[in-house]
């Protein structure tokens, strides 16, 4: 699993943020089979300016994703629950996600080799930095 954190200005991922954040993750990758997981997750930990947000998404079977947002107030990760039907990254959350769907198609699908080297690669290849 690759890990990111998102800071709106003034605005800081905690280690109780990180803590909830993986908790969640852990619950959601856990029934991962059933969806069809490849085991291959990131993991977003965004403290926004309208409350805090968690991304799980991992790549499935057939080349498709999954994606699962958890929403709470702002500094209360124990508030965490999942997102509103339809409700989808912000703009911020978006950049680290095409991001992540470039590594996977360059490292994983378009690249030859042994698999667990193509994996790390993937692994390696994170985005730092601002983003917009």
């Amino acid at each position: 699993m690759k890990t990111y954190s998102l800071q709106a200005p003034g605005r800081t991922v905690t280690e109780q943020d990180i803590a909830a954040a993986l908790r969640i993750t852990a619950a959601h990758l856990e029934l991962g089979r059933n969806r069809g997981s490849l085991g291959l997750a990131v993991l977003i930990m965004h403290a926004g300016g309208d409350g805090d947000h968690v991304l799980v998404h991992s790549w499935i079977e057939g080349h498709m994703s999954d994606l699962a947002v958890f929403t709470g107030p702002v500094g209360h990760p124990d508030q965490l629950r999942p997102g509103r039907t339809g409700l989808a990254p912000c703009v911020w959350e978006a950049a680290i996600l095409a991001h992540e769907r470039d590594a996977f198609s360059r490292h994983v699908l378009d690249s030859s080799g042994p698999i667990a080297n193509r994996l790390a690669s993937w692994g390696a290849d994170t985005l730092t930095g601002g983003v917009r």
